[in-house]
């Protein structure tokens, strides 16, 4: 994976992904994930974005407002996160929590910043994932995501990494760039990347450093 400079205010830097297309999936592909979406929405998956969750019931935080993700989506990457990241996430279960919590905001906040091409692309592979006749046959995941364990989770990314079928290879690296970017991207984890946050010099010389 191209390696990405965090952005020192502490929000990962999406600009180069929003420069090309994730999934070059080709006609054939591109009309397969066209009409899951169509399909998911009308079989009454979630297809507006999630908004303020109430801190009931939740990790979440409750001031954050989402713009891309749907609840569906979060349940997903609820799940892939721990199989993506594995031990970079804290082991204390409530860090642990936040530390997911945050990423998935953070992917949120970078897709809404995305092209409409991007958001496009990566709707339809959400969808995909989402939509269960299609997580059971193509993604091969049995389990509703809030369900599947980080062995299935990984199980499942590995199957998606060494497929042998372009949109499913594609799908893999969207999932686990942006999430990647995410949470490497955020400054409490440049260390785990090994970059050790901007020089001190910048920090002093520059106001946006000191008021991030």
């Amino acid at each position: 994976m191209q390696k990405q400079i965090p952005d020192p205010s502490g929000h990962p830097q999406f600009a180069d992904l929003n420069r090309r297309s994730f999934l070059k999936t080709g006609l054939g592909g591109a009309v397969f994930l066209g009409t899951v979406s169509v399909t998911a929405g009308l079989s009454g998956c979630a297809t507006q974005p999630a908004g303020r969750l109430s801190a009931v019931g939740t990790r979440m935080d409750a001031s954050y407002q989402f713009r891309f993700l749907n609840e569906d989506d979060i349940a997903l990457f609820e799940a892939l996160l721990p199989a993506m990241i594995g031990p970079g996430l804290p082991e204390q279960p409530q860090a642990r929590n936040l530390a997911i919590a945050g990423t998935i905001e953070r992917i949120d906040a970078g897709i809404h910043k995305f092209g409409p091409a991007n958001q496009k692309e990566l709707r339809q592979l959400f969808d995909l994932l989402n939509f269960g006749l299609t997580r059971v046959t193509v993604a091969r995941v049995w389990s509703s995501w809030p369900n599947v364990t980080t062995a299935e989770a990984d199980a499942f990314l590995e199957r998606w990494r060494t497929s042998r079928i372009g949109l499913f290879n594609n799908g893999y690296i969207a999932l686990t760039k942006i999430s990647n970017v995410a949470f490497y991207g955020y400054r409490d984890f440049w260390h785990l990347s090994g970059y050790p946050g901007p020089p001190q010099y910048a920090v002093d010389a520059l106001p946006q450093f000191q008021n991030a």
